[in-house]
């Protein structure tokens, strides 16, 4: 394992769902210019998409396309390019970014129903067969992986036994977890998901990718837009090698590395072990501290987890924020809709050591705000044991 990043030099660590923190190598990978279309950076884009489509289980009836932009343009672009234009979706939403690809589709002018469990709830395999019985005219079901407005790891592989049962097609947003968290897209019958650099691979911002069966990118047609054509993009490179306009070349760079630094480690379940190492030290030392997650173990994810506001009048969140920052942590605000809360991210080149001084970092602040407990207000104290009880059932 290659040295983590120090913040006594002046780089904080980033306890986000990305961007994250990133490995010197990583960085040094873009300090060289390339050409877009040169035979160098062609070789690069080609063993990118090698190695991507064998994260992801491929058996060959896959194919990978990088797709300039964040992870949003790429959700955008696979909804745009999969979804016929007589086709309908049933977007599965639990925060943020569910409701996003529900308003993507709203943009889009395209036909769908929306299951939105709320804040925390995931939703169910049975909720999916039933909506699914319930309308024929639904084409596809939009899963989100990891939804980190909450943290939770949604149950994607009962998504996608009852998307399959149904004759259904399956798209999944697994931004903030593919590469860490098991995705096999031939095993769970996935029609095209997308991921972008910046996450679980530990790259730097700039583009994402979709991985999606070769029967569907063949079909092409569907898209709305000229720059998220998934089909055109993908025909372009398996003609010229090359992506069909500038691409974001020192973060392919970047990417390639964390790729090859990825493959060192032992690949994705040695990268899942070292975050969920750091997921646990985090919620165990900041527990200790009196801090009460929204979430159950059960369904924390090592992505990242919600902890809500402490009640002590003594508490603000921008104060507590620049002190972890002062301190080298930078942390998530929360987004839950009915409480306070903030978020701490488990990915990135961190390790469990990295955690425990987060932890001692979160004491110290909480002191020198004057807070004497972290507990958090009754209502939310409520709303963490009815979301336990509501997942436990």
């Amino acid at each position: 394992m290659t040295a983590f990043p120090d913040p006594e030099l002046g780089e904080p660590f980033l306890l986000t769902p990305g961007p994250l923190t990133t490995s010197a190598q990583v960085k040094r990978a873009m300090l060289r210019d390339l050409g877009s279309w040169d035979g160098d950076f062609r070789a690069m884009t080609a063993e990118m998409r090698r190695r991507l489509l064998a994260i992801a289980g491929d058996d060959g009836t896959c194919d990978c396309v990088p797709m300039q932009g964040s992870g949003s343009y790429c959700v955008e672009a696979m909804l745009g390019s999969f979804v016929p234009k007589g086709g309908k979706v049933l977007v599965l939403a639990n925060g943020a970014y569910g409701l996003r690809a529900a308003e993507t589709m709203r943009y889009l002018g395209r036909a769908f129903t929306l299951i939105d469990k709320g804040d925390y709830l995931p939703p169910r395999g049975a909720e999916v067969a039933e909506a699914l019985a319930a309308d024929p005219d639904i084409t596809h079901v939009l899963a989100i992986h990891c939804e980190t407005s909450s943290g939770i790891l949604n149950p994607l592989p009962e998504i996608a036994d009852a998307t399959r049962a149904a004759g259904r097609r399956l798209l999944v947003d697994s931004m903030s977890a593919f590469g860490a968290v098991p995705l096999d897209v031939v095993d769970l019958d996935v029609e095209a998901m997308v991921s972008s650099a910046n996450k679980c691979i530990e790259g730097v911002p700039g583009f994402g990718f979709v991985i999606a069966r070769k029967a569907a990118l063949t079909a092409g047609g569907h898209s709305h837009s000229l720059a998220l054509d998934v089909h055109a993009q993908w025909a372009t490179m398996e003609k010229t090698g090359q992506w069909r306009y500038t691409p974001p070349t020192h973060a392919v760079a970047a990417f390639l590395e964390a790729l090859r630094m990825h493959e060192a480690e032992g690949g994705a379940p040695a990268r899942l072990a070292r975050y969920e190492a750091n997921r646990d030290t985090i919620v165990r030392g900041l527990r200790a501290e009196g801090f009460e997650t929204l979430l159950p173990d059960r369904w924390l994810s090592p992505i990242i987890t919600t902890f809500f506001c402490p009640a002590d009048p003594a508490f603000d969140f921008a104060t507590f924020y620049d002190g972890m920052k002062t301190r080298g942590f930078i942390i998530y605000p929360g987004k839950l809709t009915v409480a306070d809360s903030f978020r701490i991210g488990c990915i990135g080149r961190m390790d469990s050591r990295v955690m425990t001084r987060a932890v001692d970092a979160a004491r110290d602040a909480l002191a020198g705000m004057g807070v004497t407990s972290a507990a958090p207000r009754p209502a939310d104290l409520a709303l963490a044991q009815a979301s336990h009880a509501a997942l436990a059932a």
